[in-house]
């Protein structure tokens, strides 16, 4: 058996050996580093997986010699393993820049515990993308939903406790919804792989169990996506939390739910179930019009910057939900390619947000005035950020509108790629005040002077090493395209028949094989 035959279990087995390792060592340094090293070797895995599925080969890897549908398996495609690609390296690229983001923002005694959640809020979302397992994906679920209500308490604000509880009832509300539909399926069809239940969904002796599961699922993704209007947990949590830790959520837990709910969706229980019988795409794709329209609106009358971006946070995924519910090729490929940019662009935008917080302590739209003057590598990395976010030419922003709109327009939705431009717009007018206030007003003090510092290149070249990697993917779209079209195929072949998967492709723990 050769090393890339374990290189799905490696993926969940390096950052959960990792968080332990930060307790024991019980020096913020170290912990940083181990994060490090644990985030950079999961990217580099995820590199291999990308490069391995391309072909539309799916690997299949069974956990302790157990065979599915009894055991459980780790399930990779085009699709996850661009998933797991995307967290691994926001993982990598924000914890370079949580060196220095994170030393002001929570306590130094407790830094260590910081980077222990850290490594297992990634081991529970790369859980949940890799798993083939329904109830393993609920527990994964957990693992990086209770991470992540630490890493958000760890603010330095009280408010952030609240935000924390807040965050927890809302959470757990979505994984009681998510382990109910489960269980429902459970019931439906005696099984938890989720290629097993896909064959047997067809087939299940009690329909209503199957509608009832899927109900439940449908409302746990929703809240656990943050697709409007069960999105009210987020601009709080986004908010409050140390700003490290927003750059790290904002650019991987909401696109997580997203794929989870791609998977059971398109795979789990069929596009015929979802959106011919069920009539899906007509309950989420209105909640998505109306979420980037209107989120777009209520970001235009925020006060603080990072509140801005968390409900911008929520009009994007609306973007990304809309090019979903056309299920169409071209509409898929909209929504995945969003979900890769966004992540990078939504990131870089609270890591500049982070640099502001770092020198200023606060950030008060209306008392950044004179930001270009005193910081202007961070204004300038805000700024190119922010018109990736609009969709300016040459962005990554741009590439998934244009083919979002594109998308609308061959199904005949007018109107819906209307909105896209009319919510655009609002974007530009939203960051544009930013913007304007950075560069032309002078900063509000009482003296009308106030000496500020650039940020530390600590954090400022992880930051534009995100910013570069947008713009790249926006000069060169057709990489990305091609992965998201090569996604979208996948999903478009609706269940995950064990008959699709190659012989070759099926590896396994297996002494035997």
């Amino acid at each position: 058996m050769n090393f890339f035959d374990q290189v799905p279990a490696l993926q969940i087995a390096v950052p959960l050996i990792g968080a332990p390792v930060c307790v024991l060592l019980r020096n913020g340094r170290a912990a940083w580093a181990v994060t490090q090293f644990c985030s950079v070797i999961c990217t580099l895995l995820s590199c291999m997986l990308v490069a391995a599925t391309r072909d539309g080969t799916v690997i299949r890897y069974e956990l302790g010699s157990w065979s599915a549908p009894s055991g459980i398996e780790y399930y990779v495609d085009i699709v996850n393993a661009s998933v797991l690609l995307v967290v691994s390296f926001i993982s990598a690229i924000v914890c370079l820049y949580a060196y220095r983001g994170a030393e002001k923002e929570i306590q130094q005694d407790k830094h260590y515990l910081f980077y222990t959640g850290w490594l297992l809020c990634i081991t529970g979302l790369l859980g949940i993308v890799i798993t083939g397992d329904a109830f393993n994906a609920f527990v994964f679920l957990e693992i990086s939903s209770l991470a992540t209500y630490l890493l958000i308490s760890l603010g330095p604000d009280r408010n952030s406790l609240t935000a924390a509880f807040r965050y927890l009832i809302m959470g757990s509300i979505g994984a009681s919804f998510i382990l109910i539909g489960v269980g429902f399926l459970f019931a439906a069809t005696g099984s938890l792989n989720m290629a097993d239940i896909s064959a047997r969904i067809p087939i299940a002796d009690s329909p209503r169990t199957v509608l009832v599961a899927f109900s439940f699922l449908t409302v746990g993704l929703m809240i656990k996506a943050a697709i409007f209007p069960l999105h009210a947990w987020l601009a709080n949590a986004y908010h409050y939390a140390p700003v490290t830790v927003t750059a790290l959520l904002s650019g991987t837990a909401t696109k997580v739910s997203l794929y989870l709910l791609l998977r059971f969706f398109f795979n789990v229980f069929g596009i015929q179930f979802s959106f011919g019988q069920m009539l899906l795409n007509y309950v989420l794709l209105p909640a998505a019009i109306a979420g980037f329209v209107l989120m777009s609106v209520v970001a235009l009358y925020q006060s603080d910057l990072r509140r801005m971006l968390a409900y911008s946070s929520v009009a994007q995924i609306g973007y990304i939900v809309a090019g979903i519910c056309l299920v169409s090729p071209l509409g898929i490929s909209a929504g995945i390619v969003h979900i890769i940019n966004h992540a990078l662009i939504k990131s870089a935008l609270f890591m500049a947000t982070g640099c502001i917080v770092y020198r200023l302590g606060h950030a008060h739209i209306q008392s950044l005035g004179g930001m270009a003057k005193q910081m202007p590598i961070t204004t300038a990395a805000f700024i190119a950020s922010g018109l990736s976010l609009i969709g300016v030419p040459l962005t990554a922003g741009f590439i998934s509108k244009f083919n979002l709109i594109a998308a609308m327009l061959e199904q005949g939705w007018w109107i819906g790629a209307a909105l896209i431009l009319a919510s655009s717009l609002m974007a530009t007018l939203y960051i544009g005040r930013v913007v304007e206030i950075m560069i032309f007003r002078k900063p509000r003090t009482s003296t009308g002077t106030l000496e500020v510092n650039e940020a530390p290149m600590q954090m400022l070249i992880p930051l534009w090493l995100l910013i570069a990697l947008s713009i790249v993917f926006g000069i060169f779209g057709n990489e990305t395209l091609s992965i998201a079209s090569a996604g979208a195929e996948r999903l478009l072949t609706g269940p995950l028949a064990p008959a699709l998967v190659p012989e070759s492709a099926y590896l396994s723990t297996g002494a035997g094989q």
